[in-house]
């Protein structure tokens, strides 16, 4: 019988997988265009979530209003992060590539660490606390708001990346670098626009995590593991796969929770892992 508790677990999988597919985005739309694994993909969700964290115990302002801040900062952060590190390097062999963005990482962590602290923050009270009652399934709020943000923000991509000029040059950037430069498009600045738009999307998934999650050093850790997990999923430079996955993985994390241990959820998104990554190498969206 299909009981409250289980509808519960699901909906809370689909909410945390939505946030999960928010971040997976940005971290495959870099993937997508460059050829570049990005590991500092959740220190800019971290960064985004001590923007929120500050704004609210400096000046009170809720996370719901610094938001557009976070990913505006983030999406400048982003920029600069290519043009100082990332434009150097990009006809590089991959290993340079991925020890520049691990670089990156280190960076942003410990800089976080040595002005932060190692503590464990949170946000106690936001425009959005509270719960929801449908029948014996509570929601949480922020988690719901958070999702319903994250889907948005993910929708926006989307429509940008398929829908707009703009994102006609980052796919034919993405396609062939040579010839969209021939056709007149600065591959450099698509190049610049996908890192913006990849940290700015973290940042706004650390801004949305800020309402009901942990705030330290470390976090971006969790995130980005599991970020990299959907990409894979998804198959890797496919937004929409990317989002899907994220969904799926939340689910999974949280039926594992329910049906066995929840110290051992996240084994069972790796074990889903390995088996995409044995028997279908591409992702579950990814073309042959």
């Amino acid at each position: 019988m299909f009981s409250t508790e289980l509808a519960q677990t699901l909906l809370s999988g689909v909410l945390m997988g939505l946030i999960f597919s928010l971040v997976a985005v940005g971290l495959t739309l870099i993937w997508g265009i460059m050829d570049i694994v990005n590991f500092a993909h959740g220190d800019f969700l971290m960064s985004g979530m001590y923007i929120s964290y500050w704004m609210y115990a400096l000046w009170g302002i809720d996370p719901l209003l610094s938001l557009p801040v976070s990913g505006a900062f983030l999406f400048f952060l982003g920029m600069v992060a290519y043009r100082l590190v990332i434009r150097r390097i990009l006809g590089a062999p991959m290993l340079i590539q991925i020890f520049a963005t691990f670089g990156i990482m280190i960076l942003m962590r410990y800089l976080a660490f040595y002005f932060f602290k190692p503590n464990y923050r949170s946000i106690q009270q936001t425009l959005l606390s509270g719960n929801i009652d449908l029948h014996g399934v509570y929601l949480s709020i922020p988690q719901l708001a958070a999702a319903a943000g994250a889907f948005l923000t993910t929708g926006a991509v989307y429509v940008l990346i398929h829908k707009t000029r703009v994102g006609g040059a980052l796919q034919a950037t993405a396609e062939d670098r040579e010839a969209a430069a021939l056709m007149g498009i600065n591959t450099d600045r698509m190049f610049t626009l996908a890192w913006g738009i990849g940290a700015a999307t973290a940042g706004i998934a650390g801004s949305l995590l800020s309402t009901f999650f942990y705030i330290f050093p470390e976090v971006g850790g969790i995130f980005g593991l599991i970020a990299f997990v959907a990409v894979t999923l998804g198959g890797f430079g496919n937004v929409a796969g990317a989002f899907v996955a994220g969904i799926l993985i939340g689910v999974v994390e949280a039926m594992a929770g329910y049906l066995y241990d929840p110290a051992l959820k996240t084994v069972f998104v790796y074990v889903l892992f390995l088996g995409v990554l044995f028997f279908r190498p591409q992702g579950l969206l990814g073309v042959e």
